[in-house]
């Protein structure tokens, strides 16, 4: 049978016309693994984990590029507002959030968007993280009894692997029902690589998945637990690092004056061995006949260094996805043209994991149950909220607003479009990071005040004052109108 297989291989391989499927002598030791992405990670995933954590503590680049994701993923938070028509309920809903969100976290050290931003590190970093709903009592004084725990990769343990009775199955640490619905996670009470409390080593405990949000985002479909965006990067990353090393320590030792001395008498020593030998300047040293003295003259990299490095570091922001100088703050090579190129692309990439991982994994999860809790609590009076659940729920999540890369002429070219039709105002003031109705409100509630105070702050011609100017020349003839009839 094997034979049989092989020789089909190999036929298929000449009469196929792909080089990919070929296994002449070039490609004879490219033998990938077949097996699916769950058995891969199940031997590998802990070790892919701890080298990125060592990683990002002792590589620079690796620091950078990770805070530079966080940074663009999330930045000051990705914001809810409620779609409530009702403004009164709207203006309601809005302050019970921020007043909950500043006590979201269980530990006390962030916020609601501490949370989101520490979720993008770990995703990153570990491919995963999970957060367990915290219901708290009356008398803890939350506004909201709800809180959030943040638990690592480390946390469920990826071996545990098992049948259950009725045809259930834990899968690394996840259990899945017959028709392969998730049920419950198995959590290590302790972190296990945690000494410093030997309390509950090793004790897991089994929490519903109605409990449990995992924030993943997979490669390949039917993942279970995630990879590290590092992977592809790690090697590269660990090897450049030492060649980095080796490096400062040919300089330092090139900086270091050192000599040898070379003697055909090595019974008798230029100097005594309790004495070392002491150079000073423009000092004249007399040495036995047949002794020489050499110094030591390390080998240069010469001008391969800085290409070298450079390349290297390419091959490793194309693998983190992060623009090269994002990861490495070199600026001596880019320009306005490539600069703007890498930060589009950066960004498309940014907002398709805003939207498809963060807010539907995470910020809608956590709106929804906080919703639900903030209602049973009597925080939030809520006419029909069992029969009218989705219509209170509608929510709308904006990310930050991205900074100008050319300021004048990217706001220029988006008054352009709203002008041609091509966006509405509204959608542009989600891309910054803004409610319309609330700024419309308060543009309006400025032009009162400044009517007030005789106060006028639009731009001479523009828009804003045209119109303004328009609307006093039709109030002027209707009052002239009206004053004739």
């Amino acid at each position: 049978m094997g034979v049989m297989t092989g020789l089909r291989r190999r036929i298929g391989a000449m009469i196929g016309g792909f080089d990919a499927g070929a296994y002449g002598r070039r490609l004879m030791k490219f033998r990938p693994s077949r097996a699916h992405v769950n058995t891969l990670i199940g031997q590998a995933g802990p070790t892919i984990t701890a080298r990125a954590r060592w990683l990002v503590r002792n590589n620079g680049y690796a620091l950078n590029a990770l805070e530079s994701w966080t940074g663009n993923a999330v930045g000051d938070g990705v914001k809810p507002t409620s779609k409530v028509a009702d403004e009164t309920k709207k203006a309601a809903i809005q302050a019970l959030w921020e007043e909950w969100q500043a006590e979201a976290d269980s530990e006390g050290l962030t916020d609601f968007y501490g949370l989101q931003r520490r979720a993008a590190r770990e995703l990153f970093l570990t491919g995963e993280v999970f957060f367990r709903f915290r219901p708290r009592r009356p008398e803890d004084g939350l506004s909201v009894p709800l809180q959030l725990q943040m638990l690592p990769s480390e946390m469920l343990p990826i071996n545990m692997t098992k049948e259950l009775p009725g045809g259930g199955m834990i899968r690394q640490g996840i259990e899945f029902d017959l028709l392969g619905r998730r049920t419950a996670y198995y959590f290590y009470r302790r972190h296990p690589g945690d000494s410093t409390d030997p309390r509950l080593a090793g004790e897991i405990v089994r929490v519903n998945a109605n409990e449990v949000l995992h924030i993943i985002d997979p490669v390949e479909a039917g993942q279970v637990r995630g990879v590290s965006r590092f992977a592809p990067a790690i090697v590269k990353m660990f090897f450049l690092d030492q060649y980095d090393d080796a490096e400062l320590d040919r300089k330092k030792v090139s900086a270091m004056f050192a000599m040898f001395v070379t003697s055909p008498q090595p019974d008798a020593p230029l100097a005594s061995p309790d004495e070392p030998l002491a150079v000073e300047p423009g000092q004249i040293v007399r040495l036995d006949p047949g002794e020489d003295i050499t110094t030591a003259d390390a080998a240069d990299s010469g001008a391969t260094y800085e290409p070298f490095q450079y390349r290297t570091l390419l091959q490793v922001s194309a693998a983190l996805g992060v623009p090269y100088s994002y990861m490495s703050n070199d600026l001596a090579k880019a320009n306005f043209a490539n600069s703007r190129l890498s930060i589009i692309e950066f960004r498309r990439r940014v907002i398709a994991w805003q939207h498809r991982v963060l807010i539907h994994q995470l910020c809608k999860p956590v709106w929804a149950r906080w919703m639900d809790t903030a209602v049973m609590a009597g925080g939030l009076d809520l006419p029909r909220y069992d029969a009218t659940r989705r219509t209170w729920l509608k929510c709308e999540w904006l990310p930050p607003k991205w900074e100008w890369v050319d300021p004048l002429k990217d706001i220029t070219a988006e008054i352009a479009e709203i002008e041609a039709g091509l966006k509405s105002r509204s959608m542009g003031m989600k891309q910054r990071g803004y409610d319309a109705d609330q700024v419309d409100e308060e543009i309006a509630a400025d032009r009162r005040r400044e009517a007030q105070l005789g106060l006028d702050f639009r731009r001479p011609g523009s828009p804003a004052q045209g119109a303004a100017q328009m609307a006093v020349a039709m109030d002027q003839q209707q009052s002239q109108g009206g004053g004739q009839g």
